[in-house]
């Protein structure tokens, strides 16, 4: 079972600390010239940020790649995927699948061949705990706090044509205190 205080989570049913309405300002987004929605400024891009680099747009092409391919390698092997790119403000599940009644969550390293270290390296305990807060916002948030889950990771590489060259799954890649599948 998964449980909501694996990593000292706020208890079930106890609401978030919130700001005094006082301390609310209304700001105008930096994106919009007027401060209303719709309305962008001149030569805003998303957020007003600059458009991304060649090596930006390359690095999210081979992540979107990786995804593909490691959602098509576990649908054939009898996974149902419920999410895709599940994004939030702390960050993003690259896919949340069922493997029988066990919600698996799901990250994906992609590399391209001779790129250094093999893409499951990626997954350092930083990027573990981050991936359990995660998981336990997403069971908290559908309700499925008992629910028999694990941490996969699938490792996709990629030759310098974008041609998928091996895939490997590793299931249940890592356990964490208090967490067990």
């Amino acid at each position: 079972m998964c449980p909501s205080d694996a990593l000292g989570s706020r208890p079930p049913g106890r609401p978030r600390s919130r700001s005094p309405k006082g301390d609310r300002t209304a700001q105008p987004h930096p994106a919009t010239a007027s401060g209303r929605a719709g309305t962008p400024s001149p030569g805003a891009v998303g957020r007003g940020a600059k458009p991304p680099s060649e090596f930006a747009r390359k690095t999210r092409d081979l992540g979107m790649l990786g995804e593909e391919a490691a959602a098509r390698f576990l649908a054939r092997r009898g996974f149902t995927i419920l999410e895709r790119n599940l994004r939030s403000r702390r960050g993003e599940l690259d896919l949340v699948a069922r493997d029988g009644s066990t919600v698996v969550f799901v990250e994906v390293k992609a590399r391209r061949e001779g790129a250094g270290d093999p893409p499951q390296a990626a997954v350092d305990a930083r990027k573990q705990a981050r991936l359990a807060r995660l998981a336990l916002a997403y069971l908290a948030r559908r309700r499925l706090g008992e629910a028999p889950c694990r941490f996969d990771v699938v490792a996709v590489t990629v030759d310098r044509t974008g041609a998928v060259q091996a895939i490997r799954h590793f299931p249940d890649a890592f356990r964490l205190d208090g967490w067990s599948a």
